[in-house]
């Protein structure tokens, strides 16, 4: 498309805003009214010049009862069509009825251009326009010869020709509305636009390579996150050019915003596509088209944002750990490998077009995404993120990523990605994974377009196209086999080491439950004895403790405190760990293991009352972690191996890339640091994970100690010897 065209186009547009709806509305609702004025205009025009046809066939039909009025298609040529006797110039013929008039002229479109008409709420704002009188300058500002917004070529008023505006040129207008829209009221510019550089990247490398396999019939292309469609139309309209127009291609997309929904819905009735095949609603929570699978699939889906909102449709429990009914269960099949963190649904919409691939077809499916950084590594193994890619990978789907540059998007400054996604890779592609580091590849555009201030040449896109189709390694293509971007995650152990030792002031927390241990405290401080003999008299006034201090308690805890069994139990504990101390000493013992065989044989010998959960508070009491004490020993193995407790705090874990061996690994890199430690095997998990950083990164050497001295010498002279004087004083 032009770029004067366009920008005379949301110039013109942009100014009827501010010209018509200025104190009326705030700024931030401008887009209310001028979006879907936009499109009417559009589809009005096109309806034009058929109208008496129209309005004849309406009458012949009121005359013999006909209620389909599906018939009208063939009148207007369109799948869409309005009764009423009105258009946009003939809604100017009678100012002082013009907003009963333009209801009449919306309640006569079809029932497909209504859901467009419901979805951008325009009639919310009727009653305000009529109001403040607006109606008739806003239609007359929209009728006006000056520009056109039809896809049909057009004269203005002075009787030149006006190109017409297709419905790529529409994609930009539109977006490039909705940007600034966005800019104004505050929220984020460029949320639904993707460059168009980028898309005709991805269409290049999704449809070049296959273009002699794509045989005649009929072909699905989807975009889960549609937008106004313009990934859908330049698709359609790349594919057609390539294959030389032997194949058709049907268009289907989802999306869950309102407004853009109705734009890219209109912009399929004026292409003549099924406007049925866009699905308006959240694509993760209701699948609009649960049944099919595509042969190709592009899309820019939201990053970084939340799926808060689709969760119960997804997952119940989510992240809860073990078996049962209360443990995580993800009801949707599309997403059954895993699932993200809840704050970033990218990879559930990248799962939802690996889940519609086609496995029984000769061409398969070929998918273009774009994500951001964190879609690459974020994710721990064994992690939702790591799963998908670990599915991806291992299924040889993955087959190339480039990295596009800085600054490339409207929205956002952040490093982006596009994923190509193929479950037919020819042989040379089989196993392997392509990396294209394509972050130089642009230009800089004259002026900003919110963050956008780079753009991507037709050149750059031909040179992109060309070492995807080459697969060959250069400084910025790299090729891997599938394991490289894998992992074994091991956990490496510890054992755990303690000494022992009976003290008074040790044994002295033992007056107290550790789970009260504070109010249990201030009550033997503030009463003495007295809570042994007395806490009923005393209840009131630690009730007013806990009240002043708003400490609040489960209701078990709170029954133990004012349990005089409870305690005297305590006490009972305090007691008899006095005795152990005076049979087994003071003495530190650093074995736990003979000192564990003492403890247990004394309180057997002695026949003292301890349960095991006021043993395991003695134990507490008096235990510490000693690197120079003997390891503790869990239990001996029939074959006489010793298996030692594990530290938790020392425990530690390694990724051991897939084509090194795991104990060759840990002898290098632990065993020669740390020789008692082993690697608890049940706890290995594969992990998946990409780094662009790591791949095309290049060494540049430091400077030489030669090199920096004459640099500081030629400095010297030059400020004739000032940094001399410096130095010496």
């Amino acid at each position: 498309m032009d770029n004067k065209v366009h920008n005379q186009i949301v110039s013109f547009i942009w100014g009827i805003a501010d010209d018509v709806l200025r104190d009326v509305f705030v700024r931030g609702k401008y887009r209310d009214i001028i979006l879907p004025f936009t499109v009417l205009r559009r589809l009005d025009a096109l309806l034009v010049p058929t109208k008496e046809k129209v309005l004849e066939a309406v009458e012949f039909m009121k005359q013999n009862q006909i209620d389909d009025l599906s018939a009208l298609k063939s009148q207007t040529g369109y799948p869409f069509w309005n009764t009423s006797k009105f258009t946009f110039e003939s809604l100017l013929n009678d100012s002082d009825n013009i907003d009963s008039n333009l209801e009449v002229y919306l309640d006569g479109y079809s029932p497909n251009v209504q859901e467009i008409i419901s979805k951008f709420k325009l009639r919310n704002q009727l009653e305000t326009m009529k109001e403040n009188e607006i109606t008739y300058l806003l239609i007359e500002k929209f009728a006006s010869k000056e520009i056109n917004v039809s896809p049909n070529e057009a004269l203005n008023g002075k009787g030149d020709k006006m190109p017409p505006l297709t419905n790529l040129g529409m994609g930009y207008v539109f977006e490039e509305l909705i940007r600034k829209f966005n800019e104004e009221n505050n929220e984020e510019a460029g949320e639904h636009f993707t460059p168009r550089e980028i898309i005709k990247l991805m269409t290049h490398i999704l449809f070049l390579p296959v273009k002699d396999q794509i045989n005649k019939g009929t072909h699905l292309i989807y975009d889960p996150a549609c937008g106004s469609g313009g990934m859908l139309t330049e698709a359609e309209q790349f594919a057609l050019e390539v294959t030389k127009n032997k194949a058709s291609f049907l268009l289907y997309g989802q999306e869950v915003n309102p407004e853009t929904f109705a734009i890219c819905t209109s912009d399929m009735l004026i292409k003549g596509e099924k406007p049925e095949n866009i699905a308006f609603g959240s694509t993760l929570s209701k699948d609009g088209f649960s049944n099919l699978h595509f042969d190709f699939m592009l899309s820019n889906p939201p990053y970084g944002k939340t799926w808060k909102l689709d969760e119960n449709a997804i997952v119940d429990n989510r992240g809860k750990k073990g078996s049962g009914e209360n443990a995580e269960n993800i009801k949707d099949p599309r997403f059954q490998v895993g699932l993200p963190t809840i704050s970033d649904g990218q990879l559930l919409f990248l799962m939802n077009m690996v889940s519609k691939m086609k496995h029984n077809t000769e061409l398969g499916s070929r998918i273009a995404t774009v994500h951001n950084g964190s879609a690459l590594f974020t994710g721990d193994a064994g992690g939702g993120e790591s799963e998908i890619r670990k599915h991806i990978i291992e299924n040889d789907w993955l087959d190339c990523i480039i990295a596009l540059p800085k600054n490339i998007f409207y929205n956002t400054g952040i490093p982006t990605y596009v994923w190509i996604v193929n479950n037919r890779k020819p042989a040379n592609r089989k196993g392997k994974v392509q990396l294209i580091n394509a972050l130089e590849l642009y230009v800089k555009l004259r002026k900003n377009l919110g963050d956008k201030n780079c753009e991507m040449t037709a050149e750059h896109i031909d040179q992109i196209t060309k070492l995807y189709m080459d697969f060959e390694e250069s400084d910025i293509s790299k090729i891997f086999p599938n394991e490289y971007f894998g992992y074994n995650k091991i956990t490496v152990e510890r054992p755990l080491r303690l000494s022992a030792q009976f003290t008074e002031e040790a044994l002295k927390t033992l007056r107290f439950d550790k789970s009260i241990a504070d109010e249990m405290a201030w009550a033997y401080e503030k009463f003495g004895d007295d809570v042994y003999t007395k806490l009923k008299d005393l209840k009131p006034d630690i009730e007013k403790h806990l009240a002043k201090h708003e400490i609040k308690l489960k209701a078990a805890q709170k029954k133990n405190l004012f349990s005089q069994e409870f305690w005297i139990a305590q006490l009972e504990v305090l007691n008899n760990s006095t005795k152990l101390m005076n049979i087994i000493g003071t003495e530190q013992h650093d074995d736990f293991n003979t000192f564990s065989v003492l403890f247990t044989d004394t309180i057997k010998n002695e026949k003292l009352k301890l349960d095991n959960k006021a043993q395991k508070a003695i134990i507490n009491a008096i235990i510490w972690k000693n690197e120079d004490a003997e390891a503790v020993i869990k239990k001996t193995e029939k074959d006489g191996t010793i298996v030692y407790e594990a530290d938790g705090d020392l425990r530690d874990t390694e990724n051991v890339p897939l084509d090194e061996d795991i104990q060759t690994f840990f002898e290098r890199e632990v065993l020669q640091h740390v020789p008692d430690a082993w690697i608890d095997h049940k706890k290995t998990v594969k992990g998946y994970e990409i780094s662009f950083t790591r791949y095309f990164y290049n060494y540049v050497p430091p400077r030489s100690i030669e090199e920096i001295t004459a640099e500081i010498l030629q400095l010297e002279q030059e400020t004739d010897g000032i940094l001399n004087e410096i130095v010496n004083d």
